[in-house]
């Protein structure tokens, strides 16, 4: 495993910024999905949604875009993690700037689950 990934459980694992280089060795470590937490142009260098998303489609992987302005997600973005947490077989990596959005986002809906 990516030494900057945290696995948060047995299906989700944060990361910092991912670039489309990235994808293939995400597939090929058993991710099954990529998930996006930071908006585009935060920063100059960041790859775009859509360059990441076309290297997850060439890859097999699924690909969600749940941009957070900041650490505070919200009632939608739980609710549409959580739906990708349960149709996918397999694992998830979340990734935003450092992984602390995806993390936060994560817990959120972990806390959701434990109250159900």
């Amino acid at each position: 495993m990516n030494p900057n990934w945290k696995e948060l459980d047995q299906q989700v694992t944060a990361s910092p910024q991912i670039r489309p280089e990235d994808v293939p060795h995400i597939a090929a470590a058993g991710f099954r999905a990529i998930v996006c937490n930071r908006p585009d142009g935060e920063q100059p260098d960041q790859p775009d949604w859509a360059t990441i998303a076309a290297a997850c489609r060439h890859n097999g992987l699924r690909a969600e875009y749940l941009p957070m302005t900041d650490r505070t997600p919200t009632e939608a973005a739980i609710s549409r993690l959580h739906e990708v947490m349960a149709t996918t077989r397999g694992k998830v990596l979340l990734y935003c700037n450092s992984g602390a959005r995806s993390e936060r986002l994560w817990q959120a809906v972990k806390a959701r689950r434990m109250a159900a």
